[in-house]
């Protein structure tokens, strides 16, 4: 489970970014999380509470956003979702694929004060 230092790693940033433009605290911490990512929610939602325990950001709240792994057809060049369709073309059966979207893990929101 490599997610505890994901997140030990974000609140590093974080805390960086807070001293960088004086910020007292964070409410919400918003990220971003593709499904195709090999991150996984649920982890991150489990250590969150171990990796703010002794920082700045204990109270802060975490909202996870899954993005959808989004991926366009070699063959007959259509959009669709990839987990969904277990990565085969709905129009035309092709498993091969280009991906669009669904790689993200990112920060995507800081609601500061």
């Amino acid at each position: 489970m490599h997610e505890l230092g994901l997140v030990i790693n974000i609140v590093q940033q974080i805390e960086d970014y807070m001293d960088e433009n004086q910020l007292e605290g964070v409410e919400t911490l918003v990220l971003q999380v593709g499904k195709l990512s090999e991150v996984y929610p649920k982890y991150l939602k489990d250590v969150y509470p171990i990796a703010v325990e002794n920082t700045r950001l204990k109270d802060t709240k975490l909202v996870i956003e899954e993005t959808a792994g989004i991926g366009r057809c070699e063959s007959c060049h259509f959009v669709y979702n990839l987990v969904e369709n277990n990565n085969r073309c709905p129009v035309c059966d092709h498993h091969e694929f280009s991906i669009i979207s669904g790689r993200e893990f990112l920060i995507k929101e800081i609601h500061a004060y």
